[in-house]
Formats: structure tokens, C-alpha cells, sequence
């Protein structure tokens, strides 16, 4: 632990026991949790971002979407708003939040919604969509005003909760027993090439229960894709020079991958979830000319670009060889099966015992 840690320490420890007090009078009811008839899966975290939550979410949605009438429920962070909005292709991200806007421009057979209240926000949801199969909860394990019927925990293999501490001194929300109402926990953001004896360490470290099942998974990069379709720009086979610009809470993962496949990589950071400004663009269309080549683009993430996407960016934007990376997650081995095979029974069950 660093000194500026070790100074914070007592400030993690009066966070955490209010967290944890908090988390107690749920256990024994004080605090009532909502319990719905129809499925609900949880997706989240104990650190305060960067896990991959996002890309996780799409997978549990690609997976379900075939078979169940599903809604996506987000607090919508960030946005300029309150209570309930069902979201639509047109809503703004200041309106909805980044990551609901993503699903609903990607995904055409959902309803996604917002609501800082995730109980009410299901009540809606179901009294306008009664034939709803499965509700996926967003960045909610610390909403114990509703409880999921399956609870999904992501760490970052680079940062696992167990080598964490509460914030301030660390990245974590509650103490590492939070973990325990998990069902499912995913170590995420893991390399492709993957030992089963580090596989059996994480396990050992992160202590798992036996009503726990974990997973382990891992980012895989698509092809940059032209913000505007029309443009000219068109990707270099061989890249020299990238500008890559995120607003995301971890952004190592991409860096690493885009050093592998360019000359020369630089980087401008900005916090999670900022909102670009003119006065951005033009620092970094400046910083963009500046560099000594031709083959050379502006990248950035999926997410980013969602908040470029308003009327008073996009006239800036359309003339920049802008280009932005999806990315989506797959699973290891014999666990993507497994899980797949868990959350499809799951739902399945569920709608049965209605």
C-alpha cells in the first residue's frame, strides 16, 4: 500500500463500515428489497468502473435477444435528466446517459430505459411491456432496493477486488465481502492466451464460494469503423500514427492492443463520461495535425462517440477522419457454454414458475 493510501485508509474504513451497515439492515430487512416475477439479472461491480460492464451487458443481450422479449435498465449516468425515460434512437446521451444510448442504437429488438429508482423503473417497464421476458439491470449491485433473481459480479483480471481497498484509498465501493451475494462473478479483461494455473490461482484468491460459479473472459477488437459513412476518409491498411481520445475509466486494455498494431500511439485522456466540447475538438483536430505523417487517423471508443453525436458537435466532427473501435467480449473455453447454458436455464425456469 503507498503512503497516500495508507494516509486515506481511515477514510476507506468509515466508508466501508457505512456500506456495510447499510448492507446489513437489507440482510435482516430493515431495508426492503423488491422481488419481481418476471427474470432479472444484475450486472455490476464493487470497483467504481472500468470492468467491462458495458461490452457484457451486449453479450447477455446477443445471447437473449432470439429468444426472450428483453429490456436493458440503467441509471443513466451522467445525464441531465430524472426519474423514468424509455429511450429511443433519438435520445440525446445529456437525456438518457452513454451506455443507454448505446444499446438502443445497437440493438433494435429491446427497450431500454432509465430510471435512478430501479424499482420503479421495472414497474414501468413491465406495465408498458407485460410480455417482457427478462429484465437486465445495469450497474446495479449496489441497488439492494431491488433484488436480482441472478446477480453477475465482474472484476478486472489487472485489478481483482481481492488486491483492492474502499475508496478513497482504493477503487472499491464496499468491502471485499460484498462479493459474496454474487452468483455468477466474471474475471474480465483477461489475455487470450490463458493458463489454467493462473485460472486456479484467481480462483484461490478470490476465495469463491461453493453457490458461486466463476467465468473468465476477454476483449476482442473489431475493425475501426468511419464515424460518418460518407466520408472520404478511409482506414489505412498500414497505420503510423494514431490519436486515440476516451472518456472512459480504463482505457489501458485499448492502448495496449493499438500499440501492437501502430508506429506510434498518442493519447489524450479525459474523465469517465465527459461531455466533449467544442474547445475539445479543436485541441485535438490541433494536436491531430501536429503529427508528422499521412497515414495517420483520430480513434476513438464506441462509447465516446456516442457523446459526439449532438447537434452542435457533429458539424465539427464530419470533416475528421474520426474513427471509432467496437469491441465485444468472448468467454474461455468450455465456460462460455457453461454460462450461456446458466443464464438461458435461468430465464427459462423463471418464466416457467411465473
Amino acid at each position: 500500500m503507498r503512503f497516500t493510501q495508507i494516509l486515506l485508509y481511515p477514510l476507506s474504513l468509515c466508508y466501508g463500515l457505512i456500506m456495510l451497515i447499510r448492507n446489513l439492515l437489507f440482510d435482516i430487512g430493515v431495508l426492503k428489497s423488491a422481488v419481481f416475477d418476471k427474470p432479472v439479472i444484475s450486472i455490476g461491480n464493487l470497483s467504481m468502473g472500468g470492468t467491462g460492464k458495458t461490452p457484457h451487458v451486449e453479450y447477455l443481450i446477443r445471447l437473449l435477444q432470439d429468444r426472450f422479449f428483453i429490456a436493458a435498465l440503467s441509471r443513466g449516468y451522467g445525464r441531465e435528466s430524472n426519474g423514468f425515460i424509455l429511450a429511443s434512437k433519438k435520445s440525446g446521451g445529456k437525456y438518457i446517459g452513454d451506455e443507454p444510448l448505446l444499446y438502443v442504437r445497437k440493438f433494435d429488438q429491446i427497450k431500454v430505459a432509465v430510471d435512478e429508482k430501479r424499482e420503479r423503473g421495472i414497474r414501468n417497464l413491465i406495465e408498458k411491456f407485460p410480455d417482457l421476458g427478462v429484465i437486465l439491470l445495469d450497474d446495479a449491485f449496489q441497488h439492494r432496493y431491488v433484488k436480482p433473481g441472478l446477480s453477475i459480479l465482474l472484476t478486472d483480471y489487472h485489478n481483482l477486488y481481492c488486491d483492492d481497498h474502499v475508496v478513497p484509498s482504493g477503487r472499491l465501493r464496499e468491502f471485499r465481502m460484498g462479493a459474496n451475494r454474487a452468483d455468477i462473478i466474471i474475471v474480465t479483461k483477461t489475455p487470450r492466451i490463458f493458463s489454467p494455473i493462473t485460472r486456479r490461482r484467481i480462483i484461490e484468491d478470490l476465495k469463491i464460494r461453493n453457490n458461486q460459479r466463476i467465468y473468465f473472459s476477454y476483449i476482442q477488437y473489431c475493425d475501426p469503423v468511419p464515424l460518418n459513412e460518407n466520408e472520404l476518409s478511409v482506414l489505412p491498411q498500414k497505420l503510423s500514427y494514431i490519436l486515440l481520445f476516451t472518456g472512459i475509466a480504463d482505457d489501458s486494455t485499448l492502448k495496449e492492443h493499438l500499440e501492437r498494431n501502430c508506429t506510434s500511439l498518442t493519447t489524450l485522456n479525459f474523465r469517465d463520461h465527459y461531455q466533449y466540447t467544442i474547445k475539445d475538438l479543436e485541441m485535438i483536430k490541433k494536436r491531430f495535425d501536429d503529427l508528422p505523417t499521412q497515414k495517420k487517423i483520430i480513434l476513438t471508443t464506441e462509447k465516446d462517440i456516442m457523446r459526439l453525436k449532438t447537434p452542435d458537435l457533429s458539424t465539427f466532427v464530419k470533416n475528421l477522419p474520426l474513427f471509432y473501435i467496437p469491441i465485444e467480449v468472448e468467454l474461455h473455453g468450455n465456460d462460455k457454454q457453461n454460462f450461456n447454458n446458466e443464464i438461458i436455464s435461468y430465464v427459462e425456469t423463471n418464466q416457467r414458475n411465473r
